[in-house]
């Protein structure tokens, strides 16, 4: 068997350092977990993402949703109608990442909003001392 066309023969995928180096390729960005993270809900048009997500720009909206779906992982559905609708799903391929977004959102709520709740209670204390971080 050839390595160069099904991978390193180590566990390694072709082109890639780690398995993980894979996955970022697929999943990285600003945006991608969090539009796999709201399809796990159920389909989406393009207008409900852009309330879901109102940081993202309608430009990298759509770029992430081709990459996306290009890689296989959620399914664009058009309908032929006036107007034009147009659905997101997550596929098969989609869903097997459900357990890895449940696990990215426990850890960030575990983490990071700790993070900002004892950050503001420093900011507090600070304040309420007179006291600075600062030089």
């Amino acid at each position: 068997m050839d390595d160069r066309a099904t991978g390193t023969g180590d566990g390694r995928p072709k082109g890639y350092g780690c398995p993980v180096e894979a996955l970022m390729e697929a999943i990285g960005g600003r945006w991608k977990p969090v539009i796999l993270y709201h399809l796990m809900g159920g389909t989406c048009r393009f207008s409900e993402f852009r309330r879901l997500v109102p940081g993202v720009s309608q430009r990298m909206l759509t770029q992430h949703l081709r990459e996306l779906e290009r890689d296989g992982l959620v399914h664009r559905e058009v309908y032929r109608e006036v107007p034009p609708k147009v659905e997101y799903s997550l596929t098969a391929r989609g869903r097997t990442m459900e357990p890895l977004l449940h696990q990215m959102n426990a850890w960030a709520a575990a983490h990071l909003v700790e993070a900002s709740r004892d950050e503001g209670k420093g900011e507090s204390h600070a304040a309420a001392t007179g006291s600075s971080s600062g030089a």
